[in-house]
């Protein structure tokens, strides 16, 4: 049975870990390998993940008899009411058993325990088994970005919204 646990601080190289086993088959062929490893570095990085949680970020994890599936990072009151998934990765041997689903859920849970009408998360582009799955879910497409990250590299994502 899968089971979605907090995350302590402690816990953050879990999340590190599934990142760096997971971007690689989910942006591949989306994104060069190093466009893929500058955001890991960027964005998984130790420094990064404690600061997010010191911000206020919460994290849960995916785990099934012990082994870590899969993660989501949220903050709540992103802007007013509304609750943003800023991560949420299953690994590539996890997926399409229901564990998104369950990540979902439980950000659904949160979102309602604080009073949040809806909740956003952004998506690239052309990662369209992550588009098909959040639009199965009842998310809709509200706007495109374009965002800057440095390096000459840039995120071309959806941003879908699921009003709660």
């Amino acid at each position: 049975m899968v089971n979605i646990v907090p995350i302590s601080e402690q816990d953050l190289i879990h999340i590190q870990s599934i990142a760096q086993r997971t971007w690689p088959d989910t942006f591949g062929e989306i994104l060069s390998a190093e466009q893929i490893q500058y955001m890991l570095n960027w964005m998984y990085s130790p420094k990064t993940l404690k600061q997010q949680v010191n911000d206020g970020y919460l994290f849960f994890m995916a785990e099934e008899n012990g082994e870590k599936l899969g993660f989501t990072g949220i903050e709540v009151n992103l802007e007013p009411r509304k609750t943003k998934i800023h991560k949420i990765y299953i690994l590539p041997t996890a997926q399409g058993k229901g564990i998104g689903k369950l990540l979902i859920k439980k950000v659904k849970e949160i979102a309602l325990a604080n009073n949040q009408i809806s909740l956003l998360l952004n998506v690239n582009k052309y990662n369209q088994s992550a588009i098909s799955f959040y639009e199965y879910l009842g998310f809709v497409k509200i706007k495109e970005e374009v965002i800057d990250i440095g390096k000459g590299y840039k995120m071309d994502d959806y941003v879908f919204e699921l009003k709660l």
